[in-house]
This record gives structure tokens, C-alpha cells and sequence, in this order.
């Protein structure tokens, strides 16, 4: 284009170009959407890429959708981009091909000449390449290979990482500029990370300063571990030998560190602990130096022994100088590290620098005032100045920011974020005290290096660690030695010119006080280049980031200025000397000595070994296997198949085989794996023709986990496997016969929901039998909802069929045809069906034992019967008997009167089933047949009684007989729980789903053997509309647990819904020894009144005197009480036990007994359970509890020698008198307990103004608790508490003090404690006041006389005394000490693990 220059001498286009430009413009626009158009008419290929290079992105999917003409190489290029890896690094395979190869990333070939397949999803595997993981891409370049950024320019990462992953929200925890480009893998820094175990980053931290430490790596790799004198696993030096040697040669990306915390005597809770990497780096060099010093190496390598001292060891003096005369005092104390403070105490403005903190460090106090000095030499108090002076730094210089405080204004510890800077060299020259150093030793001095090594005993020193830890934190030894340790020189004579030191290790804290997370940043001495290892993570990082970690923000060092700085900042320093004859450099691997090369090789090998089992353990399939075992009881079987991605179908089947036990059982190929859904026992495809495919394909890769499941199917010899395909639904076809009333096991088929009903109904007959044109089919949707499927056009899939369904089918020319549904004797058949559950019930023994009978006199006194009743009990069995058929044969005539058909009557017609619905005109008739049922029952129970008693005075002659012994059965199975008697879960509902049924059984009769697995939902609903059918129609719960209405009549319902008994023998033989035991088919709908009814001629009492206990799985029982609730929290095979007893009337409660005993080591013990009734007095229920003690409990008591008082769990409460009535005075409640306390004398409480305490006498003198004594109180005055307490125990008013107990009865507490912990004589005039709060009887108040001292004990009386304590209150429950739980010490274990005191809590 031609340019002429414009008047501003700027060139511009010639007039008439413009157009030209502009119409060039359009045509490379229109060229454009030309190949746009013809691209949105080009195939597309969806291409889906799952990553299985990482544990975190194997449930990921990468999803592409790219033209058919793409080429190979660009869709490498394109996941690269996609997937965040440089491209090259990886392979893509197929993932549902038999061809498991990798694809070729270089090939120009296209997508569908490829084999990829337009418009369906083509699954891909992005894996290793070589074994080796992906690269991750660099932001800046796209790849990391090619990018040609220098160190500086790239992005880099300083802070912990993400817990997920994922970029951090807070400036605490990532930089602003990280991205994933700064995380390198080893092949770029070459080093290697830690996996950090739950909260071990501390320790990470510290690992790889040390390794990162030339002369100490050194020195470790130079000492030769001996198998014959050590185990390696306990060897603390041999496993950090290994752990480094794994760090320097190791190709993974990150190595564990559960080998050498194992060493230190730790378990996997220690991984859970926080702890401070300075008090780690202390204990663990004190734990080497002992191992060290343990081997017999010591005397060939002194070096290594004396390792730490000779790196890290310092020495300083304390001194106090007087300013009198001149005369100094002073010691000589050695320091492994220095703590630097970051703000004085009670200052507002926080130290600057390093430099700074060293300058406060050394700078004297003085000593004047009320803390002058006494001068040895002036032989009086005098002016002083006391400080400290550095004689020695060590070779490798550790610093410590002490950043962690404690606020005495919120009494919480705190963290200061002040900004400290510190030097990349730091000069120690003005710190050193020369003279002291060359000068002699002549004035008073102490040498207390020997013995306080690594401390330092100044007041700045001594705060290092918080004085609340209040525990010791260090090695725990066997044996201690307690040997001096000699102190030499390291580098005598040293002047200030060679005191330089540069910083290679900067360990930052990122968090609060609370917790937070480290890492180091550490210079490599090799290069020079500085690093940050995060745990796993390593990354390169500049002088810029070591100086975020200064901590503080960029305004000015005010009091708060640490209130709003980052927290992420440095903990500890750790400088070297620069010495060029003592600085050493990393040992190559050529260079490591021999027994490091064997090591080395065995290492290698073990990675090699673990390398080849993830590899084979990455491409294991795992997945759910299901077997319905032909021999085991037709139980489904469930277990885990692993097999390998390139086995065949053939080779798992196999597999399959053997796993579920079937050799001998079914032949091999007589077997086969299907598709299965297990959540809807669906099974969804076959795999025919398919033998030779590698499981890998036909499973779809491997995962963590699949949507569905497999089941080995079996077959007999003469049966042919069905096939099943795709798409295809399942149904399970129940046969239902109304002539019979039964109800066939299911026939399964299978179906396509675009079938018709029509079509439907012809595959059914032809798999059943039955003729379609007559056939009535009945989906059951879901538990609750039955459906008719009378459109003949309609599909499957409208009707609402999925996977799995369940249909019932009738055929006959039965008129039921022509009747509503919901009217016909077809649906009731099956509303029955869906409800009816069956049980197990336990009868209880008759005549026990010594076959004796407890008969009840008219007069109430009890007599033993004669032998006689022994022979009348086969006579009881013969009326029994007699009674059940005449029962069958009255509801026989009430079926037969109410049916107009002899094929709608049910075959079972001993099941009181009156499902039929009776016409109004007939419903006289059903209460009359009901009435005679009730006759007879009366009739029943008279014939029994006459039978068993023979006279009138007989076993039943009273409805409310008790029963002793079967009462104490019932306490014995309860013991000493305290559960509630109320079945707690009666108003849960329940549903049991149908499972595989064996095919080849013939129609079961309902009755006789119901379907275990049918829907027990509830439809009553329908069933109740209009009230037309003889439903248990019982009264709502009026709250009450009666069977009795006002007048003292039975409630129970006079009709009956389906019941249907048997005899049942227990397979595992506890129904033997007389036990008898019933299988019951019954309607849940059933209310539990109607139910006992119906158990009446089974049982052999009314049911009024016998109780219902429900089994739980754990076998714990709890009595059903609601008689007017129905069965529907029952499901099949639930268990009852029957135990004989009297019922509850309305307005009794049943009530637990315990005795306390307060000077007993367990004051609450279980005693009988009883009956209360409302408006009985304390009195009367005292009365009727003594017979029932003396039987039971063989407590023979006077009325007025005993009382009853509220018991709150194990706490006495208040004192029941005798006139008090309940529900009047006393709230009772059907889950009530008592206690039942005997007297020593008459009783004391007279009145509820009265207030009973229990008091407990400390006595310090002999260091034990008096008994209980109970002192009653006219009034709440602390006064008169004073006075009573001082008339029984002789103790002066004045000096008597008293405390009120802690926790639950007896508020037990040490004897060590009780003196200090106590809140001794509160500053209160009366109890019911804060801090004592005592309102009501049962309260614990201790007492003692102020005057008397504790017990002088030895250290051996008092840890013998604190052993019999702990053991003393382990016993009774109650904790050693109230004191609040300390943090967790540090501890290494030299002997392997920690030794738990039995008495510790």
C-alpha cells in the first residue's frame, strides 16, 4: 500500500488506497467463514481422556471434541495444552480397544484414519511415559523443555501448599504468583520431597536441612551400621542413613518418613501430634548422641560420637559483676541454640533485625533496689550487673525467633508476626568476648556445662519453652547415663575476622499459635541456588522470597502492627561458619564409602521391586463379584475380584470360580460373569462371544471404583445361559393362584421398555403358561403403590418400568375380573402379601425347673402345688389343641357366611383372615362370630386354669396374678442396664427387598411358607376408605399403656387381620430344655393388643399376664408396651420373646429398683424391676416392693428402716416420703428409676423443706477420706452446714472449711489433689448460691479442719501413694486429676516405644 506523508509529517495511506485495504479485509474475512461453515459441516470426534498418571486425577476426565480431520500430533498437543503437561512426556492409549497399545504422537495420520469414530465417544488413557510422570507445563512457554526464561523470570512459589491442591485463598499459604509452572519435578531441581504423614511437616522441615547440611550428611554416611549389636527398625541413625540415601539417589518424586519416625518409638498417632520443630531438632540430636554413644564404634570414630557437639555446641558465660569493688561471679553454660525475643516484655515496639535481638541478647541488667546483688568480696547487698558474654560460637550457628508468647491479658498464647530481617551473612565478631575467652579462670565461676548441656540458664534462655507445657519433654531412656560430659574447644583462639557466618536454611512457621503448617527454604552449597521444600513439593525460589519470610507488613513497627501481618514468616536460622578448610562439600556417589554403595544397591533394588508391584497394581482391575451358591443356603455371596487388565473374560471367570469356592460344586463351564447392577439385582448385559476380551476393555479401563458390579451366574448341565443385551429391563414375574391363595416364587424375564402391554402379556405366557387374553398384570412401582396395567398400547416404559421391576399375573375366568381393583379379591391377596411379615417368637417354659407351680390364694398368700400339676400338663397341651381348632372353625363360618363365592375363600382357614368386606346387613353377624371368639377365649382360659390349678385358688384365678420368678427372668435378662422398657423404634417403618429366588421350587403356599422378601409396606389408607373391610380400628394412643378402657374392659379389637402360626425348632438348639417357639405370619398392621390375643393359646395365659420383648441384633431386648400401635416397625424374621407377667394397666409404669450403698466401691446396684401405679403413695409402693425384695433379693426390711429417692443416672436425688402420691407429689414416667437406700437408724426427713447432704471428712494429717455420713438441714444456711459438720466430727467452728464435690456420685478425687484443687470455703452465707448451687438432698460436701497439715511424704511414699490412687480411681471410673489435659510431650523412645503407666488416664 502506498504512503504519502500528512501534514504532521506522519505517513499515511494515499487517497483511493483506503477502499483497496478495506475490500482486501472483507475477502480474507469471507475466506474465513468459509472455513468455518465448511468445519461446522466436518464430522466431530469427542474424544474422553482419563489422567491415570496420579491418584488425584484418575476419577478426572478431560474432554475434547475436535474435527474428524485432526491429525494425531495435534491432538497430543492439544491434551498437553488441556492437561497442563509438556507435551512429549506422555502417552495416550486406547481405553476400549482390544488394542492396548500407545498411540503414536507423531504420526500425521487423521482421527478417523486412526480408528477413532465420529459422533460416538472414543475413550483414551493418558499415561507414563518410560515410567516416568508427565512433565507439568510452564505458563510462560507452554512447556517447561523449551522454554528459555531464566531462573528469575519465571513464576516461582514460596508458602505451603494447598491442602487439595489447588491455589490457596490466603496470602498465608501462597504466594500471589504461584501457579502450578513452580512446582518442578525432580528431574529439574533434583531433589527430592517428604510425604508429609498427617501433621509432620515440622519434622519434613528439619530432615532436609540436616541432609541439606554437607559436614553432617557426611559424617552420617561415614558411620557403618552393625546388624549383630542393633535392631535396624529401632536404629535412629541407620534410618535417617537410609532416608538420605533415598533423598540423594531416589527417582520419586517424593520419599515416606514412616521408617525413621518407626525408629523414634512412635505409632500413627504421633503422626497427628503438632509439635515445635525447635523442640524436635533438640530432642533428636540429644537421642543421636545416645545411640551414638550406646555402639562400640565410639572408640574407632570419636568424631561421629561427638558429632553434634562438634557442630552445633556453643559456649557462653553467665555473669553477675558487683559495681562496687569490681568483683565478678560468673558460669560457663553451652547452647545448641540461641532464642532471639522478638519484643521485649511489656514493649509496644518489636526488634528490627537479627543484629538487633543479638545486641538485647548480650546487653547486661542491672541488678539494684529490692534485687541487689550480695558481694561475696563487700559482704553485703550491693549494686550489680548481670548479663551474658559469648566465648564460642559453634560451627553451624542456630538461631531461634522466639515468635510464640503468651498474652497475661487474654491468658491465650500468641504468635508475633513483627518483621525481623535477617543478613545472608551475619557478622558474630561484635558479639564475642575475646578477653573472657583468653583470659584465666580465677574468680568464682561454676562449669555447669556437664550437666546442662544444650540449655542456657539466663532469664531470656530459660523462657524458651512456655511454663504452662508443665510437662518434661526430652528421651525417654531405660538407663540414663550419668556420666559428665568433657567439654573441648572447638576452634581455639578464635579472632574476630573469622566469625562470618552465611545463612543456608531458613525454617518457616505459617499459622497461629494454635497450629500452622512448615517448610524450609534451603541454599544449596552446591550451586548456590536457594530452594523451598514443601513437604513433597520442590521448587526453586529467589532472595526476594527469603525475604517474605521477614514476617510484618510494609507500614511502620507499631504495637499492632503484627495484628495484620502475614503469618507466614521465619522460625528458625541456621547459619555456617565460611571457613574454606572446614567447608565441606556433598560426598558423590562414586565418593561414598563401601557399606553406603552396598546400601545403596539394596535400596535400588527395593524401588525397583515397588516400582513393578504399583505397576501391576495400577493396572488391576478391582471390582464387587456377586454368586448366587447353589450349596450355601441360595445365600448371594459377595466378594472382591482383582484381576488384571490383559486377562481374558475366560481367565477371570476362572478366577471368579475359585473365588466363590465352586470347585466340585458346579463345573467351570457351567459358569459365567455378567453385567450386574446389585443396588437393583438387575442384571444388565451378557458377554457372549467374548471370552478372548481382555477384562480392561470390557470393564472400561481401570478405576477406582465402577458403577456396577459382576456376577458369576451358574447353570445345570442340561440349561442353556439366557442372553442378555443391552437395554433390555428385568422383571421378576410373581404367578398368583386365587383359588389356592398363593402366591409363586418369582420366574425372572427380561423385557424392552418400547414393548406394548399387549406384547408384554404374550412374553409372560410364554415363560409361565398362562393365557395373555384372560391375564391380569399388576406392577408393584414401589413399596407402597400397586399398579393395574389394563392399556393394551401402552409402553413399559410409560407404566414407568426400570432396571428391576416386579409384577404379579393372574389368568382365570374368575368373575374377580369384572370387580374394581381395588375390590377384588386380587388386590387384597396382595395387599396381604405386601403386608404380612413373618417372626420368630419364643414361648416361655410352663412349668419350670422342679416342676412347681406358685399358686395364689384368694388371700393373697402364695403355696407351692402339688405334684399333681405335673400330669396336667399334657391335659393344658389337649386343651389347647381343642381351643385352636375350634377358633379355625368359628372363623371358618364367618368366612363362609360373609362369601358369595367358594373361590374367594382362602385355603388357610385357620388364620383369622377377614380380609372379605361384609355387608352391612352382615357386620351383626361378624361381631356375634367375634363375641363367641371372645367366649371362648374366657372359656378357654377357665379350662386352663382348671387344668393347671385344679381348685379355684389356682395359677389363673386372678387377672392380675404375678408371676415371681417369670418377673426376676425378666430383671435377669436386663441385669444391670438401664434401658428403657419402651420399644423406642415402633413408629419406624420398614422394607425388605426382594432378592433372587431359585427358579425351580414349586408355588409355596402363603401361609405355610411366605416369601421372606416381599414388601411390608402398609396400605391401609385404601383399606380403611369408608370402613368397609374389618381393619384393626383401634383408638389413637391416648398416652397411656393400657389394654383396659375406664370401666376396666378389654379394648382389643374384635376383629382380626391375618395371623398364622406354627411350630418352629431353633437350628441353633436354644429352644431345647422345654423352650418352645412359633413361627408367626402376620399382618404389621396388627396392633400389639390384638397380637397378644392372637398368641393366647400358644402362650396358655391371657394377655394380660404376659409381656412382648423385642431382640435387637446386639440380642438386647426392650419390652413393647403401646398396645394400641401396630407391628409396622417389624420386618421379616424380626425376633419376640414372650415372657410371663403381668401387662401394664392404664396409669402403671414400670420402675427400676437400684440400691445405693454411698460407702461401697460401687455405690448403684440393680435390685428388681417393679410396677408404681398413679395415686399410689410412697407408703403402698414401699409395701408391695418388700415381698419382692425378700424373694428376689433376699432382703428381708422393715417399712420404716428403709427409703426411696429420685435417682438421676448415678447421682441420688431427692428423698420420697411416705405421704407423697405419685403423679400428685412424685412425676413418674414410664422409663423411671428409683433408688432404695436402707437406713442406718429411724428416718430424719420429715418435710420437703428439709434439705439431706452427704458429707465426706478430709483428713490431710493421714492423707485418706473419711465414710459417708448424711447430715439433715432445716434450712439452706451454710451456718447451720457448719454447725452439724462441727458437732459430728469435734472440729472448731472456726477452723472448719468445706467444699462441694465435683462430677457424678461419689465425686470421687485423689488424694494428692483434693487439698489444692477444691474450692475450700466458699465466700457464701447460704447453699443454693453460686458456686454451690445445692437445692436439692444427695449433694457431696467434703470438709476438713483449716488448722491441720498435709502429710510429709518421701518421693518414694508419694509415688507409691500416687500409684495406689490412680489405681484406686481407675476402678470406680472417675478421672486421676481434674486438671485440664497438657499438649502431648516430644518424646524419642531409645528402647523402642513408649511404656504406658497403668495408672496413667
Amino acid at each position: 500500500m502506498e504512503m504519502v506523508p500528512s501534514e504532521e509529517n506522519q505517513l499515511v495511506p494515499k487517497e483511493g488506497m483506503f477502499w483497496s485495504c478495506r475490500q482486501s479485509i472483507f475477502n480474507e474475512m469471507k475466506k474465513r467463514f468459509s472455513q468455518i461453515e465448511n468445519a461446522s459441516e466436518e464430522p466431530r470426534v469427542l474424544c474422553i481422556v482419563q489422567d491415570t498418571t496420579n491418584a488425584k486425577t484418575v476419577n478426572e476426565r478431560l474432554t475434547l471434541n475436535l474435527p474428524a480431520s485432526t491429525t494425531l500430533s495435534k491432538l497430543f498437543e492439544d491434551v498437553a495444552h488441556k492437561a497442563s503437561y509438556v507435551n512429549g512426556t506422555f502417552d495416550l492409549a486406547w481405553g476400549k480397544t482390544g488394542d492396548m497399545g500407545s498411540l503414536d504422537p507423531s504420526s500425521e495420520t487423521s482421527l478417523t484414519e486412526s480408528g477413532f469414530e465420529p459422533g460416538k465417544r472414543n475413550f483414551l488413557q493418558l499415561t507414563d511415559k518410560d515410567g516416568e510422570q508427565p512433565q507439568i507445563a510452564s505458563d510462560e512457554s507452554g512447556t517447561a523443555g523449551s522454554s528459555g526464561l531464566d531462573d528469575s523470570s519465571q513464576e516461582r512459589f514460596i508458602g505451603p501448599l494447598p491442602r487439595d491442591g489447588t491455589v490457596g485463598c490466603s496470602s498465608d499459604y501462597s504466594s500471589p504468583s504461584y501457579s502450578y509452572s513452580s512446582i518442578l519435578n525432580k528431574s529439574d531441581t533434583g531433589y527430592v520431597g517428604l510425604v508429609n504423614q498427617a501433621m509432620t511437616c515440622y519434622l519434613n522441615s528439619l530432615l532436609q536441612t540436616l541432609f541439606m547440611t554437607p559436614e553432617f550428611r557426611n559424617a552420617l554416611y561415614n558411620w557403618e551400621f552393625e546388624e549383630s549389636e542393633e535392631d535396624p527398625v529401632t536404629s535412629i541413625p541407620y534410618q535417617l542413613q537410609r532416608l538420605f540415601l533415598l533423598l540423594q539417589t531416589s527417582k520419586k518424586r517424593a520419599i515416606e518418613t514412616t521408617d525413621v519416625t518407626r525408629s523414634f518409638g512412635w505409632d500413627s498417632s504421633e503422626a497427628w501430634q503438632q509439635h515445635d520443630v525447635q523442640e524436635l531438632c533438640r530432642v533428636m540430636f540429644d537421642a543421636l548422641e545416645q545411640k551414638w554413644k550406646q555402639t562400640e564404634q565410639q572408640q574407632f570414630s570419636p568424631l561421629t560420637a561427638d558429632l553434634i557437639n562438634q557442630l552445633y555446641q556453643g559456649k557462653l558465660k553467665d555473669y553477675v559483676r558487683c559495681l562496687e569493688c569490681g568483683y565478678e561471679s560468673w558460669r560457663i553454660d553451652t547452647y545448641l541454640d540461641i532464642p532471639l525475643v522478638i519484643r521485649p516484655f511489656g514493649a509496644s515496639q518489636a526488634y528490627g533485625s537479627v543484629e538487633e535481638a543479638l545486641q538485647a541478647f548480650v546487653q547486661p541488667e542491672t541488678l539494684d533496689g529490692a534485687n541487689q546483688y550480695f558481694c561475696e568480696r563487700c559482704k553485703k547487698k550491693c549494686d550489680a550487673r548481670k548479663g551474658l558474654r559469648f566465648l564460642h560460637f559453634p560451627y553451624l550457628l542456630t538461631l531461634q525467633l522466639k515468635r510464640f508468647d503468651f498474652d497475661y491479658t487474654t491468658m491465650h498464647r500468641i504468635k508475633l508476626n513483627d518483621r525481623m530481617s535477617f543478613p545472608e551473612e551475619l557478622d558474630m565478631g561484635p558479639f564475642i568476648d575475646v578477653e573472657d575467652e583468653k583470659s584465666p579462670q580465677t574468680e568464682s565461676c561454676t562449669d555447669s556445662g556437664a550437666e546442662n548441656e544444650g540449655s542456657c540458664h539466663s532469664d531470656q534462655m530459660s523462657n524458651d519453652f512456655s511454663a504452662d507445657d508443665g510437662v518434661d519433654e526430652g528421651i525417654c531412656l531405660d538407663s540414663a547415663s550419668s556420666t559428665e560430659r568433657v567439654l573441648k574447644p572447638k576452634v581455639p583462639n578464635l579472632n574476630t575476622s573469622s566469625l562470618t557466618f552465611e545463612l543456608f536454611s531458613v525454617m518457616v512457621h505459617s499459622g497461629s499459635a494454635a497450629g500452622g503448617h512448615y517448610y524450609a527454604c534451603i541454599k544449596s552449597f552446591s550451586d548456590g541456588q536457594w530452594y523451598s521444600f514443601n513437604d513433597q513439593h520442590v521448587s526453586k525460589i529467589t532472595q526476594e522470597d527469603i525475604r517474605k519470610t521477614y514476617g510484618g507488613s510494609s507500614g511502620s513497627r507499631g504495637y499492632y502492627s503484627s495484628a495484620f501481618a502475614s503469618s507466614t514468616n521465619a522460625y528458625m536460622l541456621i547459619y555456617r561458619l565460611k571457613d574454606p578448610s572446614r567447608n565441606a562439600k556433598y560426598l558423590d556417589c562414586e565418593d561414598f564409602p563401601e557399606h553406603i554403595k552396598h546400601l545403596v544397591q539394596r535400596e535400588k533394588e527395593s524401588e525397583e521391586q515397588e516400582k513393578r508391584q504399583r505397576e501391576i497394581e495400577r493396572n488391576t482391575c478391582k471390582i464387587k463379584l456377586f454368586c448366587m451358591h447353589p450349596v450355601k443356603m441360595m445365600a448371594m455371596m459377595e466378594n472382591k475380584l482383582e484381576v488384571h487388565k490383559d486377562k481374558t473374560l475366560r481367565e477371570a471367570t476362572e478366577m471368579a470360580y475359585k473365588l466363590m469356592e465352586l470347585d466340585g460344586v458346579v463345573p467351570l463351564d457351567c459358569c459365567r460373569l455378567v453385567k450386574y447392577d446389585e443396588f437393583h439385582e438387575y442384571l444388565e448385559r451378557s458377554y457372549e462371544g467374548e471370552d478372548d476380551t481382555p477384562m480392561g476393555l470390557l470393564l472400561g479401563g481401570v478405576k477406582s471404583s465402577y458403577m456396577f458390579d459382576l456376577l458369576l451366574e451358574t447353570r445345570r448341565a442340561e440349561q442353556v445361559f439366557q442372553p442378555y443385551k443391552p437395554g433390555e429391563v428385568m422383571v421378576k414375574v410373581h404367578v398368583v393362584d386365587l383359588k389356592t391363595d398363593t402366591i409363586a416364587p418369582p420366574v425372572s424375564i427380561r423385557a424392552y421398555l418400547n414393548q406394548s402391554i399387549t406384547e408384554f402379556k404374550q412374553l409372560i405366557a410364554q415363560a409361565t403358561e398362562l393365557s395373555a387374553e384372560t391375564m391380569r398384570v399388576v406392577l408393584e412401582r414401589c413399596y407402597n403403590d400397586l399398579r393395574l396395567l389394563y392399556v393394551p398400547n401402552k409402553t413399559l416404559k410409560a407404566e414407568g418400568f426400570f432396571r428391576s421391576n416386579k409384577v404379579f399375573v393372574e389368568s382365570s375366568e374368575s368373575p374377580d375380573h369384572q370387580v374394581t381393583f381395588t375390590d377384588s379379591l386380587l388386590w387384597k391377596l396382595l395387599d396381604r402379601h405386601g403386608n404380612t411379615i413373618r417372626l420368630f417368637v419364643s414361648l416361655p417354659v410352663q412349668s419350670p425347673g422342679t416342676n412347681r407351680t406358685i399358686c395364689q390364694k384368694v388371700g393373697g398368700e402364695t403355696e407351692e402345688c402339688s405334684e399333681g400339676s405335673k400330669g396336667n400338663r399334657n391335659s393344658v397341651e389337649t386343651i389347647l389343641e381343642e381351643s385352636t381348632e375350634k377358633l379355625k372353625n368359628l372363623s371358618l363360618q364367618q368366612q363362609q357366611g360373609s362369601s358369595t363365592s367358594d373361590s374367594q375363600k382362602s385355603s388357610d382357614t385357620s388364620d383369622f383372615e377377614h380380609i372379605e368386606s361384609p355387608s352391612p346387613s352382615q357386620e351383626p353377624d361378624s361381631s356375634s362370630v367375634s363375641a363367641v371368639v371372645a367366649v371362648d377365649n374366657r372359656e378357654l382360659e377357665n379350662r386352663i386354669r382348671a387344668a393347671s390349678g385344679g381348685s379355684g385358688g389356682g395359677a389363673y384365678s386372678d387377672p392380675e396374678t404375678q408371676f415371681p420368678g417369670e418377673e426376676r427372668s425378666d430383671s435377669e435378662v436386663n441385669n444391670d442396664r438401664s434401658t428403657s422398657s419402651v420399644d423406642s423404634d415402633i413408629l419406624s417403618s420398614s422394607h425388605s427387598s426382594d432378592t433372587l429366588c431359585n427358579a425351580d421350587s414349586g408355588p409355596i403356599q402363603l401361609a405355610n411358607g411366605l416369601d421372606s422378601h416381599s414388601i411390608t409396606s402398609s396400605r391401609r389408607s385404601k383399606a380403611n376408605e369408608g370402613k368397609k373391610e374389618t381393619w384393626d380400628t383401634a383408638e389413637e394412643d391416648s398416652g397411656t399403656d393400657s389394654e383396659y378402657d375406664e370401666n376396666g374392659k378389654s379394648k382389643a379389637e374384635s376383629y382380626y387381620l391375618y395371623f398364622r402360626a406354627e411350630p418352629y425348632a431353633q437350628e441353633d438348639g436354644s429352644g431345647e430344655g422345654g423352650q418352645k417357639c412359633v413361627l408367626v405370619h402376620v399382618d404389621k398392621r396388627i396392633t400389639l393388643s390384638a397380637f397378644k390375643q392372637n398368641l393366647e393359646p400358644f402362650v396358655g395365659v391371657t394377655s394380660t399376664q404376659f409381656k412382648v420383648f423385642r431382640i435387637y441384633a446386639n440380642n438386647q431386648e426392650f419390652e413393647s408396651v403401646r398396645l394400641n400401635e401396630t407391628l409396622s416397625s417389624f420386618s421379616d424374621d424380626n425376633k419376640i420373646t414372650i415372657r410371663l407377667g403381668r401387662a401394664l394397666k392404664k396409669g402403671e409404669y414400670r420402675v427400676k429398683v437400684y440400691q445405693l450403698l454411698v460407702n461401697d466401691a460401687e455405690p448403684c446396684k440393680f435390685l428388681v424391676d417393679t410396677v408404681f401405679a398413679k395415686g399410689m403413695t410412697v407408703k403402698q409402693s414401699k409395701e408391695e416392693l418388700m415381698p419382692q425384695l425378700k424373694d428376689q433379693c433376699k432382703l428381708d426390711l422393715n417399712i420404716d428402716k428403709f427409703r426411696l429417692r429420685k435417682k438421676t443416672w448415678k447421682n441420688p436425688g431427692t428423698v420420697f416420703l411416705d405421704y407423697h402420691v405419685y403423679e400428685e407429689d412424685i412425676n413418674i414416667s414410664s422409663n423411671w428409676e428409683v433408688f432404695l437406700e436402707v437406713l442406718d437408724g429411724p428416718e430424719k426427713m420429715k418435710s420437703m423443706s428439709q434439705l439431706a447432704v452427704l458429707t465426706r471428712r478430709w483428713t490431710p494429717a493421714q492423707m485418706k477420706l473419711e465414710p459417708f455420713q448424711e447430715v439433715v438441714l432445716e434450712s439452706s444456711s451454710v451456718e447451720e452446714l457448719k454447725e452439724k459438720l462441727s458437732e459430728i466430727s469435734g472440729i472448731p467452728l472456726e477452723n472448719l472449711e468445706f467444699a462441694k464435690g465435683r462430677g457424678t456420685f461419689p465425686c470421687d478425687i485423689s488424694v494428692l489433689e483434693i487439698h489444692q484443687d477444691l474450692d475450700w470455703n466458699p465466700k457464701v452465707s447460704t447453699l443454693n448460691v453460686w458456686p454451690l448451687y445445692i437445692c436439692d438432698d444427695g449433694a457431696v460436701v467434703f470438709y476438713r479442719d483449716s488448722t491441720e497439715e498435709p502429710m510429709e511424704q518421701s518421693e518414694d511414699e508419694r509415688n507409691e501413694l500416687m500409684k495406689k490412687e490412680s489405681s484406686r480411681l481407675l476402678k470406680t471410673g472417675h478421672r486421676v486429676s481434674y486438671s485440664p489435659r497438657k499438649e502431648k510431650a516430644l518424646k524419642i523412645y531409645l528402647d523402642g516405644g513408649p511404656v504406658k503407666d497403668p495408672g496413667q488416664d
